[in-house]
């Protein structure tokens, strides 16, 4: 009677743990995904892995994303929420392709249709990776939008000409860290509030770096702390920023400019009455490029106190409540 009883005991704790390693595996099918080109991972296209993603998962989806060229438009649609891909090397894991204003042709709006990659689910994560408008110097043409609140990046690439990265989303927040971001005219553009951290942002010809359209009672646009401003060669003329709508906010500080940044640094878009609505600022710049004293009067050169504030934590405080405040950590 003992035995049959052990036997029983066993064949229940047999079936649990297979049960539990099914559920197991079930998750790990769910929530972590590989792509590769050479069919080797469970998708060959990162939009397949997509579409096979949880909507508003309980707990993050990682799509790690094998060395290749993926020549694809990517959409993150918003029920995507936690969704993070990774990418084995940011050199060699390339997201392109070549969707561009003139080229769609679908009225004054095209330029937010031509977007490389769409993020809209909140939460997301990109590392390890480059994402490539590769239309060339044909106008209006982004490699990546992000429309979706909590957005981390690490280690990109974001490589495009004129309107490279949008950054969308009245309230959002947004980071990027450690990332090169290259373009030419208005080639960082948007309403989100942003920090950008340890980033390079190149320029290709003498034109505009950003273009924010900051709402109007944002206490955040852009702030670039601890970046490098750079050029292609034969750039000599390059503005920090211009109003796309009149109450842009955009401050660098901490960053280094090369000599191609105009001494006036900031340009009106022609709009007079941005001059006293628009918030441009620096702090504790260098390189040749920083000439404080040559700037347009309208701009600010901050005192130590006022970019005291300036730190991530208040940059980057969630909207959605405490338990989201220190949502960037940990990424």
């Amino acid at each position: 009677m003992k035995i049959l009883l052990l036997n029983l005991i066993l064949l229940c704790v047999l079936t649990v743990n297979a049960k539990e390693s099914k559920e197991d595996l079930i998750l790990k099918d769910e929530y972590n995904m590989v792509v590769a080109k050479d069919g080797s991972g469970d998708y060959t296209t990162i939009q397949d892995a997509i579409y096979a993603s949880k909507s508003f998962p309980y707990q993050r989806v990682i799509i790690n994303i094998k060395n290749g060229v993926y020549k694809e438009k990517v959409h993150v649609y918003s029920w995507n929420t936690y969704v993070t891909l990774i990418g084995e090397s940011k050199e060699h894991t390339i997201i392109t392709f070549d969707d561009y204003f003139s080229k769609l042709n679908l009225g004054r709006n095209s330029t937010f249709h031509t977007s490389t990659v769409l993020v809209e689910g909140n939460d997301f994560v990109a590392k390890n990776l480059t994402i490539k408008n590769a239309s060339g110097p044909v106008g209006q043409a982004v490699a990546l939008s992000v429309n979706a609140d909590r957005c981390y990046f690490e280690n990109c690439s974001f490589l495009g000409f004129q309107d490279t990265l949008y950054t969308a989303g009245e309230g959002f927040k947004q980071y990027f860290k450690n990332c090169y971001i290259e373009g030419s005219v208005d080639f960082i553009f948007g309403e989100a509030t942003v920090l950008f951290e340890s980033c390079t942002l190149n320029s290709k010809t003498n034109s505009y770096i950003t273009a924010a359209s900051t709402p109007k009672n944002q206490k955040f646009g852009y702030v670039f702390k601890n970046c490098k401003l750079t050029a292609d060669e034969k750039v000599a003329a390059v503005y920090l920023g211009r109003p796309w709508r009149l109450y842009a906010k955009t401050v660098f500080i901490n960053c280094e400019m090369g000599k191609h940044i105009k001494p006036e640094g900031w340009h009106n878009w022609n709009k007079k009455e941005a001059e006293s609505t628009t918030f441009y600022a620096e702090y504790n710049c260098s390189g040749e490029g920083y000439k404080p004293n040559s700037r347009v009067a309208w701009s600010h050169q901050l005192k130590k106190c006022q970019a005291k504030k300036y730190k991530i934590e208040v940059i980057l405080e969630s909207n959605s409540g405490k338990e989201k405040n220190k949502w960037y950590q940990n990424l």
